[in-house]
C-alpha cells in the first residue's frame, strides 16, 4: 500500500497560526501535523507517500528534506494552482506505482482509526473506494445504503428506507483503478462528487469507526484537544 497526504490548504481555520506557515507545518505540543501524519502511515508499513502542497509550499518541501524518513517521500507539486481534493488525488497519480492501493489522509486528522483492518476490508471486498466515516453532527452528511455503498450526500438524492447518514472522517483508502475515472486535473474539483457519480457502477463503501476517537485539528478549538490526547497517550 502507499500514501497520500492531502497537505495543500490554505489553512484559512487556522489563521493567524497559518499567517506564516502551511497548516501542514503548525505544531501540537511540538511536532507539526504532517509529521504526525507521515508516522501514521509509516506504522502500518507504508513506505512510499505523496505529499501534496500549495500555500507555503517551499515550508513543507524544506521540512521533508530537513527529516529521515522510513517512507520515500514524493512532492505533488499545485504551487501555481490549488487543485482540492479531486484534482490534487489526479495530479498525485502518475507518482503512484499503479499497481498498489492508495492510503488518503488528509493532514489534520487525528484519530486512532484501524488502518490495517481498513486496508483488509478494502482489498478483501475489492472495493474501488473505502471512505472511513462515523456518526458525527455535520452539514455534509453522506447517505450509504444499509450494506454500505454511498448513495450521495443528504438532502441531494432519496434515501430509501435503511438508509445511514454518516460523517466522512477526512481518510480513504483507494483502488489505483480510480485514478483513470477521474477527470483531468486542469482545474480544481472536489472528490466527493466524483465518488457519488462512480457509486452508480463502482463499490464505493464505507468503514464506519469509532467518533470518539476522531479529531479534525484543521480548527484552533481541536487543536488544544489534541495537545490533552497526546499528553495522555504518552503517559
Amino acid at each position: 500500500m502507499e500514501g497520500f497526504i492531502l497537505a495543500a490548504g490554505l489553512g484559512t481555520r487556522l489563521r493567524p497560526l497559518t499567517n506564516d506557515r502551511p497548516k501542514a507545518l503548525v505544531e501540537i505540543n511540538g511536532v507539526t501535523l504532517l509529521e504526525m501524519a507521515i508516522h501514521r502511515l509509516e506504522a502500518v508499513g507504508i513506505r512510499h507517500i505523496v505529499v501534496n502542497v500549495h500555500h507555503f509550499g517551499d515550508k513543507v518541501i524544506d521540512f521533508i528534506h530537513s527529516r529521515r524518513w522510513e517512507a520515500v517521500i514524493d512532492i505533488s507539486d499545485e504551487r501555481s494552482m490549488l487543485l482540492d481534493t479531486g484534482g490534487g488525488l489526479k495530479q498525485a497519480s502518475t507518482l503512484f506505482s499503479g499497481h498498489e492501493p492508495v492510503l488518503v489522509h488528509n493532514v489534520d486528522i487525528l484519530s486512532n482509526i484501524d488502518l490495517q483492518t481498513v486496508a483488509e476490508v478494502h482489498l478483501h471486498d475489492n472495493n474501488l473506494v473505502t471512505l472511513c466515516v462515523s456518526q458525527r453532527d455535520t452539514a455534509r452528511q453522506l447517505l450509504f445504503s444499509s450494506d454500505g455503498h454511498l448513495l450521495g450526500r443528504k438532502g441531494e438524492v432519496e434515501a430509501p428506507d435503511g438508509t445511514r447518514e454518516l460523517a466522512f472522517s477526512g481518510v480513504s483508502i483507494v483502488s489505483p483503478k480510480l485514478f483513470d475515472l477521474l477527470p483531468p486535473a486542469t482545474a480544481p474539483y472536489p472528490v466527493i462528487p466524483c465518488y457519488i457519480e462512480l457509486a452508480h457502477t463502482h463499490r464505493i463503501v464505507c468503514f464506519e469507526h469509532d467518533a470518539a476517537h476522531w479529531l479534525d485539528m484543521g480548527k484552533p478549538e481541536t487543536l488544544e484537544i489534541a495537545k490533552q490526547w497526546m499528553l495522555s497517550s504518552n503517559k
